[in-house]
């Protein structure tokens, strides 16, 4: 598919212009960023991983009848989706104490939370994406009552089944992070996952060991990041295997 105008880069994906009108393709870079995008890296493979293991989730989402911005992928680093106004929020839902929610208030990292924690976050990394609460989102009209309340039911609804899709292959997922947009239909406006599902927005710990198989082992120096996104790949049946390296070699079914 020839290349379309860009729309917007960010620090791990493009948007392009779609092939029709209401789309957009989604592409997917092997940067890595850290800390606000202080640190940085080019990891050989990274995209493409993210791309499938994305395609993997939001398709297994639309079948459970939650709406979400994914249409089709294209190929091994790109994906058609529908065109939305994202919503200047980041939702985190909480499972396990990790992160920053250990260092905010001194939970030991690992320990269970009681019940899944949702919080939510302003989309400013010139500010360092500050902790927001409800009345901050509606009072600065970032987004209304009716649709926090949308984007808390779909996140929990998200964790619910990603619990149980992870946990069937001995993965632990700890926290992740969503992202929502508008899609605007005549006179409606729906209310749409959006972004991308990957380990680059996911803490996944191996369910036996505690092993990191997500974003953490750059963020902390630890190595074999795409051996670890691989893994998580190779666990849902994404790809057959890998070679010694972070090349991947062999990827199940699908396109291109």
């Amino acid at each position: 598919m020839a290349r379309r105008r860009m729309i917007y880069e960010g620090k791990a994906k493009i948007l392009y212009e779609g092939p029709e009108p209401g789309t957009l393709i989604q592409y997917f870079k092997d940067d890595a960023t850290a800390h606000n995008a202080e640190k940085r890296a080019v990891l050989d493979g990274k995209g493409v991983l993210n791309n499938r293991i994305s395609e993997f989730v939001m398709t297994r989402l639309t079948a459970a009848g939650i709406p979400n911005h994914f249409i089709r992928r294209l190929n091994m680093r790109e994906q058609l989706i529908r065109k939305v106004e994202i919503i200047p929020l980041e939702v985190v839902i909480r499972n396990v104490a990790a992160g920053s929610i250990s260092r905010r208030l001194g939970v030991e990292e690992g320990n269970a939370l009681p019940r899944a924690i949702v919080e939510f976050y302003y989309k400013r990394d010139d500010l360092g994406d500050p902790i927001v609460s409800e009345e901050h989102i509606t009072a600065f009209n970032w987004a209304g009552p009716q649709e926090i309340d949308d984007m808390i039911s779909l996140s929990l609804r998200v964790n619910d089944f990603m619990t149980g899709l992870f946990s069937a292959v001995g993965i632990r997922l700890i926290d992740f992070k969503l992202e929502y947009g508008r899609l605007f239909e005549g006179d409606t406006v729906r209310t749409l996952l959006a972004d991308e599902i990957s380990p680059d927005n996911c803490r996944l710990w191996d369910l036996e060991s505690g092993e990191k198989l997500d974003k953490d082992r750059f963020r902390q120096d630890m190595g074999g990041v795409t051996q670890a996104y691989s893994e998580v790949a190779r666990r849902l049946g994404i790809i057959k295997e890998t070679s010694g390296g972070d090349n991947i070699v062999s990827f199940n079914g699908g396109q291109g």
